[in-house]
């Protein structure tokens, strides 16, 4: 915890406030479940087990819903999403982002070299975009890393800033014939996520490498920019100006828009408090528990599991043992973050929310100063100053709890035995 941004107290305390705020919508996300299980005569409600809930919770999300990735993916081709994924920065950020193919070397002919500029219109960084999958050389999934970081390079004819170049990879369906790569509303969240992480990587404005970008910057807020990005994907305008039928130009319809704003929070209640319980266990074996004493590691988690779960693990549960973020994964004393980052890009977002999403010069002087600090000062200064800057105070989860639908109970949840 020493090299993050929230300390033991303010993690255990954010993750009280979730605890609080979600505990009821869990509970009714439990009775929606149980009805649809009685409604579809497939198993009594009362014999729901543990290892039930997340297929039919998948099967009330396609029922109450009824979105098909699959059906979405001709309104969500790749060019039509870069160029709003583009515009959208141009708006926020006042960059401009050109190709710059030819310019640099690349490894397959499907990547593509970009050339980000200022509004003056000269260069300030690069980055490749490799969007397809390709089994045999690419691992799956998708991610941003940083080739050359920022940075003032001296010589005997003085100094000059070295640009940095990012490199975004994901794993898309190739474009067939005439056809373009289509995509699924996942993968378009996937390329904001990870556009996001790229522009605090090329926005830096530290000249020194160790710190700039995404360099130094603690383990909770590393997820602050990609996440925030992800927000614009529920936005109506920006949403709308890139979802177009790649051969009729048809925009989506709006009641499929709506639905997909409601699925965004399905079943928030329980997935919250899921990651509430597995960072609290993490906290209290890494600051409380000791070895050989009273309780073992497993009663530990079984003791926060019964006030933290609606439907507390079983006795003979041992997920610890495949617990494999908090041993193997990096996050040790740290799954917390989760949570912690959601809070910080929901509160970054709000700021554009409070200023109105509506008003295009508060969304622009809101993204510049988003740009001069979250973006721009890297890993040169605290994070919690970073956003203090950006957000003129220190981060509060309600505007998380707002995205989630959530409100505090009334009556106290359970506590502690």
């Amino acid at each position: 915890m020493a090299t993050k941004m929230a300390t033991v107290d303010k993690a255990v305390e954010l993750q009280e406030k979730l605890r609080n705020a979600s505990w009821n919508h869990a509970i009714e996300d439990m009775e929606d479940l149980k009805s649809f299980l009685k409604g579809q005569g497939a198993i009594e409600a009362d014999d729901l087990r543990p290892w039930d809930i997340n297929f039919w919770s998948e099967r009330l999300c396609e029922s109450k819903y009824d979105i098909n990735e699959e059906d979405l993916r001709p309104y969500f081709s790749l060019p039509k999403v870069m160029e709003g994924l583009f515009n959208l920065a141009k708006i926020l950020f006042g960059i401009d982002i050109e190709p710059a193919d030819g310019l640099a070397p690349v490894w397959n002919t499907d990547v593509r070299f970009y050339c980000v500029k200022d509004s003056s219109g000269s260069p300030i960084a690069y980055f490749y975009f490799d969007p397809y999958s390709r089994p045999s050389e690419k691992m799956g999934g998708a991610w941003m890393s940083g080739i050359i970081s920022r940075s003032r390079v001296l010589s005997h004819n003085g100094s000059t800033v070295r640009l940095p170049i990012a490199n975004i990879v994901c794993n898309q369906t190739p474009p067939v014939g005439d056809k373009p790569s289509l995509m699924t509303f996942r993968e378009v969240e996937t390329v904001f996520h990870e556009f996001g992480h790229s522009l605090q990587h090329m926005l830096t404005k530290q000249d020194e490498s160790l710190v700039a970008g995404t360099r130094r910057i603690e383990w909770d807020a590393v997820e602050l920019p990609s996440q925030f990005m992800e927000n614009w994907c529920y936005h109506r305008g920006t949403l709308m100006s890139l979802a177009k039928h790649y051969k009729t130009g048809e925009s989506l319809l709006e009641d499929i828009y709506l639905k997909l704003v409601s699925a965004r929070n399905f079943c928030a209640g329980s997935l919250t408090l899921r990651q509430v319980r597995l960072g609290s266990v993490d906290l209290e074996l890494h600051t409380k528990y000791v070895p050989g004493g009273s309780e073992s590691i497993h009663d530990v988690a079984q003791r926060i599991s019964k006030r933290g779960e609606v439907i507390p693990l079983l006795p003979e549960d041992r997920f610890l043992c495949s617990f494999n973020h908090i041993v193997a994964g990096g996050y040790a004393a740290g799954y917390y973050s989760y949570q912690w980052a959601k809070v910080l890009s929901a509160d970054a977002f709000s700021a554009f929310e409070d200023a109105g999403l509506d008003d295009s010069q508060a969304v622009k002087d809101t993204g510049h100063r988003f740009r001069e600090t979250i973006l721009a000062l890297g890993g040169g200064k605290p994070a919690l100053e970073v956003f203090v800057e950006f957000r003129g105070r220190e981060p509060s989860p309600e505007a998380l709890l707002r995205q989630y639908g959530f409100i505090l109970p009334v009556q106290p949840v359970p506590t502690c035995a």
